[in-house]
């Protein structure tokens, strides 16, 4: 079944790189385009030879393109794993907003882009009443390939909204588990571990910004040790 019809104010710029899902939507994955500029990372994801797409690209000014409709699989994730799910293709919706990125000058996040970018993201979320444990980052889910959306997209925001969960605060306890602890706890969290310090850098980059070093340290620990403990309690499973 097609999704519902889109917003007048969409672009529909089809790309002909999808095909069938065999997963339900349970995921929403969120890019940056790392190219130059918006025409440069549209026209790739609708040339066929580029073997990649997204479900919609949301341009720095705030417009939004459609490229492949919910239903179908975007070729978007690449080598990815999330929660276990190594299909995360046939498994999510993916965003890619565009920015230049590491590679060709990484910067903020329009505000116009960013109020664009949140009431596509809720409706999403509620269509498909995604968690926000699984709104994710292409960094999450590929942490020895990936970068983005980086260190400077306002996951802060789209937490206070429901929309990603929220970086803890407050009273944090270091755990002192061993490195190797925290690759496990890592792994229970969602990440793939085949590289511990790729993945602690994905998680420095989505929950610890100040430092993105690869190292495990205190701060860290705790802050997935708060970020288990409150999934925990919402399913239930609290000690």
């Amino acid at each position: 079944m097609r999704n519902r019809p889109l917003n007048q104010e969409y672009i529909q710029t089809p790309s002909p790189n999808f095909d069938e899902r065999t997963l339900p939507v349970s995921m929403l994955v969120l890019h940056y385009t790392g190219m130059q500029d918006a025409p440069s990372a549209i026209n790739w994801m609708a040339d066929s030879k580029s073997k990649v797409s997204a479900h919609y690209v949301v341009t720095e000014d705030g417009q939004i393109v459609q490229m492949v409709h919910e239903d179908s699989r975007a070729w978007h994730a690449g080598r990815s794993h999330w929660r276990g799910i190594t299909n995360v293709n046939s498994a999510s919706i993916g965003i890619e907003i565009v920015n230049p990125g590491h590679e060709w000058g990484y910067r903020p996040f329009p505000q116009e882009q960013m109020d664009a970018l949140v009431p596509l993201v809720g409706g999403i979320v509620k269509r498909y009443d995604i968690q926000p444990v699984n709104i994710v980052g292409h960094s999450d889910i590929a942490p020895a390939r990936k970068q983005d959306p980086g260190e400077l997209f306002d996951w802060p925001l789209l937490a206070k909204l429901g929309l990603a969960l929220p970086i803890p605060d407050g009273q944090l306890v270091d755990p002192y588990w061993s490195d190797s602890g925290f690759y496990l706890a890592l792994e229970r969290f969602g990440y793939d571990i085949s590289d511990g310090e790729a993945a602690t850098r994905a998680f420095q980059r989505r929950f610890r910004t100040h430092t993105i070093d690869g190292v495990v340290d205190g701060e860290c620990r705790a802050i997935l040790f708060a970020l288990l403990l409150d999934r925990d309690r919402r399913n239930g499973n609290a000690p």
